[in-house]
């Protein structure tokens, strides 16, 4: 598969591209299936739709990896926590973690609850054709956490700050729960035929350098750990949005390492391009110009070359409105630009 000889720095035919959120309101297609499953939360747990759904974009765009179609909060979810999606907001939690208490309260062992996940991965592997990678993934402890903690998405992070500032014991206990839970639930994406995992870390930048490498960065790194001893072949990629300024600390045993858009690649290139593999940044929105999306391709092709080390992707994930025409043509200008 050239996406996994990428993620391992093995020279491959051209540089291999994905994008995150690429199955996702911009195709019709999934628009359709979205309907057919009535809510966000059948859609994550109909096998058979959550199939189709995330082999769309390997179909329609020609990328070289699909991603599964999930969601990171199935693993709250199953933790106890009640989960609705409401309708202009978002996902919002029934009840929420704020002390020690809440945190013992919550279930444990509850991979084993994810089987409508599993079974997804093992019939998309079965469907995608051989030379197509497919990515699990879940959400970081750190990020998974917060939306624990404030119930829903937040832009302040207040509560989830609180209780990092005046109950440190608290949100550890509470994200070693959540990353043991994570370490088995990665474990069983591989073993349903995931082929490369990714832990998203969407809300790093709201941890100043400190916070970061304690309550987040340390964890993923962990989780990675865990994934490399039991399964030293499988590629992790780790992404934490927002941390260009940190990256001087960065360290771990993962493979390739997710380049926000904000980000310099040239920077990511000079301080993480001779131990891991770089994926990124693209600026999603400049997929709305096929000028500006051209341009801003040649330049990330021009720091990157077309050798081993690079994995073409955007630096966060597709918007709800961008045409698919011109992510279309993203996939095909990158293939021809990087051919060897």
């Amino acid at each position: 598969m050239i996406f996994i000889d990428a993620c391992k720095r093995i020279e491959t035919p051209y540089t291999p591209v994905w994008m995150m959120r690429q199955a996702g309101r911009y195709l019709s297609e999934y628009k359709e299936v979205r309907k057919q499953a009535g809510s966000f939360l059948d859609l994550c747990k109909n096998v058979d739709l959550a199939s189709e759904v995330t082999l769309q974009p390997v179909d329609i765009l020609n990328v070289d990896a699909a991603i599964l179609f999930s969601d990171i909060l199935v693993v709250p979810l199953e933790m106890g926590l009640g989960l609705e999606f409401v309708s202009g907001e978002g996902p919002r939690f029934l009840r929420t973690i704020s002390n020690y208490d809440d945190v013992c309260s919550l279930k444990k062992d509850i991979a084993k609850n994810l089987d409508y996940v599993y079974d997804t991965i093992s019939q998309v592997r079965a469907r995608l054709p051989k030379d197509k990678a497919l990515i699990g993934f879940c959400g970081s402890p750190w990020t998974l956490a917060t939306y624990m903690i404030e119930g829903q998405g937040t832009k302040s992070y207040a509560k989830s700050k609180k209780m990092l500032y005046q109950s440190p014991q608290t949100l550890h206990y509470l994200l070693k729960q959540i990353a043991d839970e994570l370490k088995d639930y990665l474990l069983g994406q591989i073993r349903a035929g995931a082929n490369c995992v990714m832990i998203f870390d969407s809300w790093a930048a709201a941890l100043e350098k400190e916070a970061f490498f304690e309550f987040s960065w340390g964890y993923m790194k962990d989780i990675a750990r865990e994934i490399k001893k039991q399964y030293p072949e499988i590629p992790v990629i780790l992404f934490p949005k927002g941390v260009g300024a940190y990256l001087d600390d960065i360290d771990g045993e993962f493979d390739v390492f997710g380049v926000d858009w904000g980000t310099p690649l040239e920077l990511a290139k000079s301080k993480l391009g001779s131990r891991y593999v770089l994926q990124g940044n693209l600026e999603p929105c400049r997929i709305y110009n096929e000028d500006a999306m051209e341009m801003g391709i040649d330049e990330i092709i021009s720091i990157m070359g077309k050798r081993a080390g690079h994995i073409f992707n955007l630096g966060h994930g597709m918007l709800p409105d961008l045409p698919r025409e011109n992510a279309i043509k993203l996939v095909e200008m990158v293939h021809k630009k990087t051919k060897r």
